[in-house]
This record gives C-alpha cells, sequence and structure tokens, in this order.
C-alpha cells in the first residue's frame, strides 16, 4: 500500500515539475525566482530546486538561462538588435551575467556568435538554423563522448 502512495506522489511531483518548466518556456523574458515558481506549484523552494534537478538534470535556473541563451541566439541570429538589446529583450537583466552565460553556453561571447552566425546560417531556414546551432550543454557534451567510444 505504502509503495502505491509513494508512487501516486511521484506522479503528482512530476507533474508539477513539468508546470514548472513549461512556465520557464512560457514566460523566460520575465522575471522568474525559484521561490515564485515554487509558491505556484506548493512546494518549498529547496524541495523544488532539488526534484527538478533529479528529474531535469539541472536547476530551474540553470534551465531559465538556457532557455534564455536559446532565445538570445535566434535574436542575435537575425542581426537587428543589439546585444545589449537582446540581453534585455530575452529576460537578463545584467548584460555581465548574460555574457558570461552565453559564453558558457555556446562557446564564444554574444557579439563573436553574432558575427559568426550570420554567414554561417544565411540561407539557411530558421528552423533548421536553431537545430544546427543549438547549445550543448558541458554534461551533454561528455555524455555523448563516452557513447562514441
Amino acid at each position: 500500500m505504502t509503495s502505491r502512495l509513494d508512487e501516486a506522489q511521484r506522479l503528482r511531483d512530476l507533474a508539477r515539475l513539468r508546470r514548472v518548466r513549461d512556465r520557464i518556456d512560457r514566460d523566460h523574458a520575465q522575471p522568474l525566482d525559484v521561490e515564485a515558481l515554487a509558491r505556484g506549484v506548493h512546494m518549498s523552494a529547496g524541495h523544488l530546486s532539488r526534484a527538478f534537478r533529479l528529474a531535469y538534470g539541472e536547476s530551474p535556473y540553470g534551465y531559465l538561462m538556457t532557455r534564455r541563451i536559446e532565445r538570445a541566439m535566434a535574436l542575435l541570429r537575425r542581426g537587428d538588435l543589439s546585444v545589449t538589446e537582446v540581453c534585455f529583450t530575452v529576460g537578463c537583466s545584467s548584460l555581465g551575467t548574460f555574457s558570461t552565460r552565453f559564453t558558457e553556453l555556446v562557446g564564444v561571447p554574444p557579439s563573436v556568435y553574432r558575427r559568426q552566425a550570420v554567414a554561417a546560417t544565411e540561407g539557411m531556414p530558421s528552423c533548421v538554423a536553431k537545430q544546427v546551432t543549438r547549445p550543448i550543454r558541458n554534461r551533454e557534451a561528455s555524455s555523448g563522448e563516452a557513447q562514441l567510444a
């Protein structure tokens, strides 16, 4: 009986985590913090962070920043906004934090990415460019290398 209750609770928690992830995907440009996300699904911030990391392999904040960087990459490929405008458009409030995180995920600073991406994706449909230029997190790259060996 206990295992059935534990399983039911686990499924409820997973549903709440999906709601958090969906909210981050939908509202990534809005000011979001772990406390607000946790309140929205009636969890403590600490429990949400632990459960989210266990389910998705990264913290809610890390997931949020990845979504913002992916959106920034698309805006930078368009080429009609400055790096600063892109930073604030995707929901970041600090250009320094944005540039640092962008460089960590993408491998080059936003200004360099903008110059390189415009030339590299010229003539490519945006849906293909998005897939080709998607950032690879360090843990994904290392697990992919292990599979190739």
